[in-house]
């Protein structure tokens, strides 16, 4: 799913208002007449064939559902079928959520109600294109790999220890090989499965890695993001995907806030205390553009205008405040992305005024 989005003022709501309250197998389905008085409740088998008999030839109607696993292909073949489809946003219909009589069939008529008195309470967010889901699908389908194989690494690491030895100093890509003559005899039988799996997943991971290439090719505006210095392949794609259309924002701030990378709010009266970043939205590409500003902020980050500014914030308060520069630099680079991708100017590291 991508950026919350604004419905239309100039197309007239449809008579008929849908909620769908969609389960991984069965669907409950609440319809509501221009009064908001119930016409129909059932139940539907979550899958395309049941969703095209129940919706397709049928007049135009607001069809309202939450953001989930099904929630992508629901949307688009909805659309398809001409009926105007909103996907609220979950993490902010604590109506739902947080109902003391929470049942599947008051959820799909509570989703009615409030896309039929009004759109924006449900915060819609807009669905990406299946090609776009499919190229996503491959780069999530690469970091699985890659966090496996840490997840194996260290399970190595751990257990070699806990008998008094130590695994050799080695990459990821060569873990396995200099890790096998240094087990235990007591582990030996235990762990080459391990490293074995260790090295098959490495391999895998060469393989996924040079199919993203050719989906970068594919997407001009990745060239352009890795002008920037900490921006590789991986995180201009993922960028570019995440986002898919780029004027969804109003502007490279809202990119931000969008990412989770912008502190919440919690004011009351005068109460306005500091809060932690919200982490909400894609959590790969934010984990990407903050290795992306750690780099930037290291010791071999190029001097860019990005650059001092985050160390200038690095050196003030505390601790804490390397990590709140490397967050804040994440973010300031999650706008400047959207800036070069949106007016495709080119990277210029030191504008004239910071040099």
């Amino acid at each position: 799913m991508t950026q919350t989005t604004r419905t239309s003022t100039t197309t007239p709501a449809p008579a008929w208002t849908v909620g769908l309250d969609v389960g991984d197998r069965v669907t409950h389905v609440c319809v509501l007449d221009a009064a908001g008085a119930v016409v129909e409740q059932a139940r539907l088998a979550t899958t395309p064939t049941a969703m095209a008999q129940r919706f397709a030839g049928r007049p135009r109607q607001r069809v309202v559902l939450e953001t989930g696993t099904h929630a992508p292909w629901l949307a688009r073949q909805l659309r398809a079928a001409g009926h105007e489809v909103l996907v609220a946003n979950a993490r902010r219909v604590r109506l739902i959520s947080e109902n003391v009589a929470k049942r599947d069939a008051v959820d799909a008529e509570t989703l009615a109600r409030l896309g039929r008195l009004d759109p924006q309470l449900l915060a819609p967010v807009a669905s990406r294109t299946e090609a776009t889901q499919v190229q996503l699908a491959q780069v999530r389908a690469r970091d699985a790999l890659v966090r496996t194989r840490t997840l194996l690494i260290n399970h190595v690491r751990g257990a070699v220890k806990s008998l008094g030895g130590r695994c050799p100093r080695a990459s990821a890509e060569s873990f396995a090989r200099h890790a096998a003559p240094a087990l235990p005899a007591a582990l030996d039988a235990v762990l080459t499965p391990v490293l074995t799996e260790i090295q098959a997943l490495t391999t895998a991971i060469r393989t996924a890695e040079a199919a993203l290439a050719p989906l970068a090719e594919a997407q001009p505006a990745t060239a352009r993001l890795r002008q920037v210095p900490g921006v590789g392949l991986l995180t201009a794609l993922t960028y570019v995907l995440v986002l898919e259309d780029p004027m969804r924002f109003r502007s490279g701030r809202h990119v931000g806030a969008y990412l989770g990378l912008t502190p919440g709010r919690a004011q009351s009266g005068a109460r306005d205390p500091q809060q932690r970043i919200t982490k909400q939205g894609d959590r790969l590409l934010r984990r990407l553009l903050v290795g992306s500003a750690q780099y930037v902020l290291g010791p071999f980050g190029p001097d860019t205008a990005l650059r001092r500014w985050g160390l200038t914030l690095a050196v003030r308060g505390g601790r804490s405040a390397k990590k709140r520069a490397v967050v804040a630099v994440a973010r300031k680079l999650a706008a400047l992305l959207h800036t070069l991708w949106t007016t495709g100017a080119p990277y210029v590291p030191l504008p004239a005024t910071a040099a």
